[in-house]
């Protein structure tokens, strides 16, 4: 059983991408910038940006946070978006969900420019994305592909079962992995699957993306499989300084020796988002995709 290490891929990636970055600002270019718009004070949103513009610092991009209060309105963050698309400052920019009730994800996605879509969730980079055309790709499913290249994970033939049907995660993993190149048998199961468990048991390759703490267990996973863990849950913790622990969607310690590879949490999928997101922004710079 080998565990995927999610931090030693992405500190390889974070060199080649700020290796790239020196290159491209040596040839007089301005460094790549990125704009996260913040809304509200959810602790999980803030967290995450921060990690953000970390990792912008140390591949050598610019980064700026935008940050509002969560009773702003609609249209005003229509508005802030209008001027980003507009403004040639600003290689790629992504909004943090989640958003206030009072906001529509949909409607605010929509009116990001795709050309600065670095989450890679509008309707053009979705479009693109399904037909496999060159698109900015969402950050987990694209972080999933990395860790399978590297670690040399034979995909070709294989039955991958994706557990969870989100449009951030599940949805396009089980596209991807579907298209040439890649060429996994995929079955995507949700809640109303049914005999779910019997369902995940056929699969070679198994990718758990529904949010619900250790619900794969031993029994669901076949001897010599590949387990991707995307799942990613607070629990209170009596024996941490903070007070509480994060676990996947995968009891680990169970499901672990039935594996070929599995990736931990924290420390598998989670560190590859971000390197995901730098990624899209280079791109979104040398104006390579759209």
């Amino acid at each position: 059983m080998t565990i995927i290490d999610g931090k030693e891929v992405a500190a390889k990636l974070r060199k080649e991408i700020a290796a790239d970055v020196k290159d491209w600002k040596e040839q007089g270019n301005r460094p790549p910038h990125l704009v996260a718009i913040l809304v509200g004070n959810d602790g999980a949103s803030q967290t995450y940006v921060g990690h953000k513009e970390r990792a912008c610092s140390e591949v050598g991009f610019r980064s700026t946070v935008l940050r509002f209060e969560a009773d702003i309105t609609e249209e005003f963050l229509l508005g802030e978006i209008a001027k980003l698309n507009a403004d040639p400052e600003v290689d790629g920019f992504i909004v943090q969900l989640p958003l206030p009730k009072h906001i529509s994800e949909q409607r605010i996605n929509e009116a990001i420019d795709f050309r600065k879509d670095v989450d890679g969730f509008t309707p053009v980079n979705t479009g693109r994305m399904m037909l496999g055309l060159p698109a900015y790709l969402p950050a987990t499913p694209d972080g999933i592909l990395e860790l399978l290249k590297h670690y040399k994970i034979e995909t070709a033939g294989k039955h991958c079962v994706v557990i969870g049907r989100s449009n951030i995660v599940g949805r396009p993993i089980a596209n991807l992995l579907s298209q040439k190149g890649w060429d996994c048998t995929v079955t995507i199961c949700h809640s109303r699957t049914k005999d779910l468990a019997s369902v995940v048991r056929t699969g070679d390759i198994v990718i758990a993306a529904l949010g619900k703490a250790e619900f794969v267990t031993a029994d669901m996973i076949k001897e010599g499989a590949v387990v991707i863990d995307v799942g990613i849950t607070r629990v209170p913790s009596d024996k941490t300084k903070s007070g509480w622990k994060l676990l996947g969607d995968v009891k680990f310690d169970e499901v672990a020796p039935k594996c070929s590879y599995i990736t931990p949490v924290p420390g598998g999928v989670g560190p590859m988002t971000i390197i995901s997101l730098m990624k899209n922004t280079l791109k979104a710079a040398h104006k390579e995709v759209l």
